[in-house]
């Protein structure tokens, strides 16, 4: 008998890069089958959980203590809305005592369209395109309340300003030109004793009791 090897059926061996191909396809067919049971799970929760599809994420807030604090702190008159219609939802407030001691109170109209009233002692000039979004001066006026407010135009926001001795107030926001003046109609000042009782707590609520001339008066 000769010494050649006996003859038998071919071995396979699998290469290096078959088993990266062949563990590839398991793990995004893995991947596939954990999504689908995730969203098959979510689906179960959002139907069997309960929930408000017209819950309002914005909550009114109530911004009497801040006003109150304000107007004590304030080196001028701080402006505020009363006697608003319904509709309109304080959603912020705040004021910084230093950098200019600014007043900002922030709104959602009746058509969910943002108004700001916006009060400062920095310069117009640096102020105003700082809070309106960058809008330019219009060169033309518009009479609110008998007061002359200058017309500002913006990408963004257009706004409504008034100068007054040692403070720039600014009504501003995405709302029309209409809501901007209906929002400076309604600004009055008051004293801080004023304000315990007569700022509006929540969404529609005007300061039916607040007394004072007109803002930046």
């Amino acid at each position: 008998m000769s010494g050649c090897p006996l003859a038998g059926p071919p071995v396979h061996r699998a290469t290096i890069e078959s088993v990266a191909s062949k563990r590839g396809k398991q793990t995004v067919r893995d991947m596939i089958l954990s999504m689908l049971v995730i969203t098959a799970v979510a689906g179960v929760v959002y139907i069997f959980i309960p929930h408000d599809d017209k819950a309002d994420p914005i909550k009114a807030v109530d911004y009497r203590v801040e006003l109150a604090t304000a107007r004590r702190a304030a080196p001028y008159p701080v402006a505020a809305p009363a006697g608003l219609p319904e509709g309109w939802k304080p959603t912020s407030v705040s004021y910084e005592g230093r950098n200019g001691s600014g007043w900002h109170l922030g709104f959602l109209d009746p058509d969910e369209k943002y108004v700001a009233v916006e009060q400062s002692t920095v310069p117009a000039k640096k102020y105003v395109p700082q809070v309106s979004q960058h809008a330019e001066n219009t060169g033309r006026t518009r009479e609110v309340s008998g007061r002359s407010w200058e017309v500002w135009k913006g990408s963004k926001y257009d706004a409504l300003v008034l100068h007054a001795e040692g403070v720039t107030t600014v009504v501003t926001g995405s709302a029309p030109a209409d809501r901007l003046a209906e929002m400076a109609g309604a600004l009055k000042t008051a004293s801080a004793a004023d304000d315990a009782s007569d700022a509006p707590a929540g969404a529609g609520a005007g300061a039916a009791g607040a007394s004072g001339a007109p803002a930046a008066s």
